[in-house]
């Protein structure tokens, strides 16, 4: 069963645990790339904060189909 994850700031990514999905806090753009590379294989959708978004900017494509939604700021 595919699952959904979501990379960014705590305060901006709390809530979205309640909702079920497995979220990763990333405060830095170091701790973001750590998150993106270690990314599960049953991740179907990635939501990233804006500035988790800037920070993966120049990273690669992930590995296989996942739909990367960005939050609005």
């Amino acid at each position: 069963m595919s699952r959904a994850a979501v990379i960014g700031e705590a305060v901006r990514t709390a809530g979205f645990a309640l909702a079920g999905a497995s979220v990763t806090t990333a405060e830095t753009a170091e701790e973001a790339r750590a998150a993106w590379r270690e990314l599960p294989a049953d991740v179907a959708v990635l939501v990233l904060t804006s500035r988790a978004a800037r920070w993966l900017g120049d990273a690669p494509e992930p590995p296989r189909d996942v739909l990367v939604v960005v939050m609005p700021e």
